[in-house]
């Protein structure tokens, strides 16, 4: 939607003294509310902050128990019935309703889940309202969430089809991301803050079944002094099945600003590039087409029902098992009732897709590579809309809680559930405590190196420092990190800028 086409939809709903926004069944409860009064015209695309908690509905002496009365953005009282009451902007996304969406979504909480787990904007999205999807996001309606099926607004709009629609939530949900990195960035250095001075030295090894000839790891240092970090690491990528070596250094600049906080050294090429997570036209647009031609995937790592035993160890006698990594002395658990559930979805792929991607990852797990595939992601048009839904608003929201009524292309999803037995080793001597190593990842974290590790730490874990543990990065791979050395001390503060000789160059790394 344009700027202009925004602009004259907003002039279009403007409430006026002509206008009325209460359809004729509501005239009666506006009458008894009068005294609520009108409150002051405000423009319709100002910022819009999700509420803490639903709106309560208000309820009038002449409106009966299974009724309730809302207000809308211009206090106009608006009855609605018991299902619509509690979820008044899915109703209007539903039905399409764009003049009383536009009065009543700045009163109203945008990140609220219906009972399917459904947000305003997945329904404007399964429902293909793109009117009510392009208002919701001029209200900044959150992207990241995900439904009770596990899957977010991004996720159904590709599944179905409309190329300007995906890429709207993609702009979208990246700069939603940069927002959320700034706003916890205060909370961040003061945590930083709060660690002492050190240095940690990190053995990262990833272990894949069936391909043991590619066996990747990497030994990376962090240097931490005041409100910067630096991460020095060997292992530049580790994609195609290939590992690409190098020598690289992450620096993180707490005293800088936020456009210039963050720089990755090529120290064998000499050169640096600035980290701004922000990417052209064409990259999106590249991204675009790659999401249209794959898989919709899921993957969650559940975490409900997991325990922490001691690890046994001994022949004839068996005792629990405790041993050095490194300088330091660790108990072993054995972690049980980890489990991956992961899904698939294809209902918008051709069989010429599902022919292709099969190839591409056939070769992969043979150690080849995109380029023997002459795979090149080709501009993608939208698909077909789904067939018309004959289901109602009524039908939708009383459906049983666990079994929503499918909403748009008609669903093809395969589901994979796979346990994991992971082992942590949690030392008490360890001079570090885990909520500083959770404030240092949260600084990483944004690199797929160590995102998982960071997931896999925010579990309640047994006593002490996870020394070394085991992560679960997807069914087939695994990876183990050791921490095998820390200690204090004051680092000569160049090794947090760039050196003098390096040189610029803004497409050293293009992933980032």
């Amino acid at each position: 939607m344009t700027g202009e086409k925004v602009r004259s939809l907003c002039r279009e709903h403007k409430p006026s003294r002509e206008e009325n926004l209460l359809k004729p069944h509501e005239e009666a409860a506006a009458d008894t509310l009068a005294s609520l009064g009108g409150a002051p015209r405000s423009r319709m695309f100002s910022s819009h902050k999700p509420l803490k908690g639903r709106e309560a509905p208000l309820l009038n002496d002449n409106s009966s128990a299974s009724e309730a009365v809302v207000a809308d953005d211009n206090r106009n009282p608006v009855v609605l019935p018991p299902t619509t009451a509690e979820f008044p902007l899915h109703q209007c996304v539903f039905s399409g309703d764009v003049r009383r969406l536009s009065s009543l979504i700045r009163v109203q909480n945008l990140a609220l889940k219906d009972v399917h787990g459904n947000t305003p904007l997945h329904l404007a999205v399964m429902t293909g309202q793109k009117e009510c999807a392009h208002l919701l996001l001029a209200h900044n309606a959150p992207v990241k969430v995900k439904n009770a099926q596990g899957w977010s607004p991004l996720a159904e709009a590709i599944s179905y089809g409309d190329r300007q629609m995906i890429m709207t939530l993609l702009r979208k949900l990246k700069q939603q991301s940069r927002e959320s990195v700034e706003d916890k960035r205060p909370r961040l250095l003061k945590a930083l803050e709060e660690v002492s001075y050190g240095s940690l030295l990190w053995l990262y090894a990833i272990t894949l079944p069936l391909l043991s000839r590619i066996l990747p790891s990497d030994t990376c240092k962090i240097y931490k002094q005041g409100i910067n970090i630096r991460l020095d690491t060997t292992l530049i990528d580790f994609t195609d099945m290939k590992c690409q070596r190098g020598d690289l250094s992450f620096i993180f600049n707490g005293n800088a600003a936020p456009c210039e906080s963050f720089v990755v050294l090529d120290n064998e090429q000499k050169v640096y590039q600035w980290i701004h997570h922000e990417e052209s036209e064409m990259e999106t647009e590249e991204e675009v087409d790659i999401l249209m031609s794959s898989d919709i995937y899921s993957a969650t790592l559940s975490t409900k029902s997991i325990t922490f035993a001691r690890s046994q160890a001994g022949w004839l006698f068996r005792e629990d098992k405790t041993e050095k990594v490194g300088s330091f002395l660790a108990d072993f658990y054995s972690v049980n009732g980890l489990v991956l559930e992961s899904r698939k979805r294809r209902e918008h792929l051709s069989e010429e897709d599902i022919l292709r991607n099969k190839a591409i990852m056939e070769s992969l797990s043979r150690g080849g590579n995109l380029t023997e595939q002459n795979f090149e992601p080709t501009k993608r048009q939208s698909l077909t809309p789904p067939s018309p839904r004959t289901l109602s608003w009524e039908e939708y929201i009383t459906a049983e809680k666990g079994k929503a009524p499918h909403l748009g292309r008609e669903l093809v999803c395969k589901e994979n559930r796979k346990s994991f037995k992971a082992t942590v080793a949690m030392s008490q001597d360890f001079p570090l405590g885990v909520k500083s190593l959770l404030n240092v990842l949260e600084v990483i974290a944004p690199f797929k190196h160590f995102s998982k590790l960071r997931e896999f730490v925010q579990m309640k874990l047994p006593p002490g420092f996870p020394v070394k543990l085991d992560i679960p990065v997807f069914p087939t791979i695994t990876a183990t990190v050791t921490f095998q050395e820390f200690h204090y001390g004051e680092f000569d503060m160049s090794n947090f800028t760039i050196p003098n000789d390096y040189k610029e160059d803004p497409s050293r790394f293009p992933d980032l």
